[in-house]
């Protein structure tokens, strides 16, 4: 089973894919105004658990340097412009999501 990831900035969530079958959608945070989350096609290239600070119960880094998926600290936050550019999810989101898809995992950023 092949799983994608594509983030869809304008409605804020993050959908997981499942040979092409949307399986799961996710409300994320998204970067501010002037943090903006970059778009484009990134894999994920590392995994971690308890990663400390406001990174929540896990982080998922992307090929983009510095830029990843992550859980939080300030579950209020999700849904709003308010990271550095990095998609923030609920932390029981994200910790299930890791679950499911492998380092290398392709992610998709779209406006």
């Amino acid at each position: 089973m092949a799983y994608r990831i594509i983030v869809d900035l304008s409605d804020r969530t993050l959908y997981l894919l499942q040979d092409d079958t949307v399986v799961n959608g996710y409300p994320v945070g998204i970067g501010r105004m002037v943090t903006q989350t970059p778009t484009g096609e990134y894999r994920i290239i590392n995994k971690q658990a308890h990663p400390g600070g406001p990174f929540g119960a896990f982080w998922m880094g992307l090929s983009a340097p510095h830029y990843g998926i992550h859980g939080t600290n300030d579950p209020s936050s999700i849904g709003h412009l308010v990271s550095h550019g990095c998609i923030r999810m609920y932390n029981e989101d994200v910790l299930a999501l890791s679950r499911i898809v492998p380092i290398g995992t392709r992610v998709t950023i779209r406006p």
